[in-house]
């Protein structure tokens, strides 16, 4: 299992909110039937590499659907071949080693 870090941005929006824009691709990602979760800063996906590259294009091509002409997309994937992994594991890891020495901005 692999997962992608995914930020696609309309870039001929103005100033206008993206929020609305977001929550499409939202939809799109729901869909798809892969696990995901919305952070402040993008969407985190979790599938095989070939899954995440295909959701990774509709994603991107659906700003141009929907009429934007240019769009900035980002990718980040991690690709594990030797286990497992899901969105979040990697956060539970890195508390369990903080322990309690202290707090912690990690929610």
């Amino acid at each position: 299992m692999a997962l992608m870090d995914i930020a696609v941005v309309p870039l001929d929006k103005g100033s206008k909110g993206l929020s609305a824009g977001v929550a499409e691709l939202q939809n799109i990602l729901q869909k798809s039937g892969l696990d995901y979760r919305l952070h402040d800063m993008g969407t985190t996906v979790s599938g095989s590499a070939t899954e995440l590259f295909a959701v990774a294009e509709r994603l991107h091509e659906h700003l141009f659907t929907a009429g934007t002409q240019r769009v900035y997309t980002v990718i980040k994937i991690d690709d594990r071949r030797d286990k497992n992994v899901a969105i979040g594991e990697k956060i539970v890891s890195v508390k369990r080693k903080m322990g309690s020495s202290g707090s912690s901005p990690l929610s």
